[in-house]
C-alpha cells in the first residue's frame, strides 16, 4: 500500500539517548477508481486548475480543493476516502522524495574529487584534469565520473516507524529522508 506525504521537516525525539526523526504529514486522499489494486487517487496541491481538471473533478465527483492526480496502489476495494490504517501496524516503510536540484555542477561537488594543487603557478584547481586512457582502449569508458546534472532525481529509503497520529496524519519516521521541506513524496509500507 502507498500513500501521499508531505515532508514537514527534522526533528529529535527527547529520550535518551535521541533519535534523528522526519515529520511527515499523510494527504487527505480520495480513491478516484479501483482496478485491481492499483488506483487512481486525487489530493490537494497548490491552485493549479484548467478544463481537464475540471472534467476530471466533475466525472469523479470531487470538489473544487482536490486538483491534483495519481495512480498509487492501495488496500481499498471501491471509491471513497484512502484508507490509511494500513500505517498503524507498519514497522517499515519506503519513502521516495525527489532529492534537492542542484544544476550543472562540477567533478569537485558532484563526486568529491580532490581538484589540483592550490601552489604557485597552477591552473588545475577545481577541473577534472585527464579521462582519456593509453592508446587501448582509446576512449572514455561508459560511466566515467565527471561534471554534469546533480540533484533532481528520485531517491528511495529504508525507514523505520516511530509513531503514527491518524487523527491529524502525522508520520514520525526514524532518520532522514531526501528533499526539500514541504516537498511531495510517496510511502510504502515494507513490513
Amino acid at each position: 500500500m502507498e500513500f501521499i506525504v508531505e515532508k514537514i521537516g527534522m526533528s529529535r525525539t527527547v529520550s535518551v539517548p535521541a533519535t534523528p526523526v522526519t515529520l511527515l504529514k499523510v494527504l487527505d486522499t480520495k480513491v478516484c477508481d479501483v482496478n485491481e489494486g492499483v488506483a487512481l487517487v486525487s489530493y490537494s496541491k497548490g491552485k493549479k486548475f484548467n478544463k481537464a481538471i475540471e472534467g476530471q473533478q466533475k466525472k469523479y465527483g470531487l470538489s473544487k480543493e482536490f486538483n491534483r492526480f495519481a495512480t498509487i496502489t492501495v488496500a481499498n476495494a471501491e471509491a471513497g476516502d484512502l484508507d490509511v490504517s494500513g500505517l498503524t501496524e507498519a514497522a517499515v516503510l519506503k519513502t521516495t522524495f525527489k532529492t534537492k536540484g542542484r544544476g550543472f555542477q562540477g567533478g569537485v561537488k558532484r563526486w568529491n574529487f580532490a581538484g589540483g594543487r592550490a601552489s604557485h603557478g597552477h591552473r588545475m584547481g577545481r577541473r577534472v584534469g585527464s579521462i582519456g586512457n593509453c592508446e587501448w582502449p582509446g576512449r572514455v569508458m561508459p560511466g566515467k565520473k565527471m561534471p554534469g546534472q546533480y540533484g533532481n532525481t528520485n531517491v528511495t529509503v529504508k525507514n523505520e516507524v516511530i509513531s503514527f497520529d491518524a487523527e491529524t496524519g502525522i508520520l514520525v519516521v526514524k532518520g532522514s529522508v531526501s528533499g526539500p521541506n514541504g516537498g511531495l513524496g510517496k510511502v510504502r509500507i515494507a513490513k
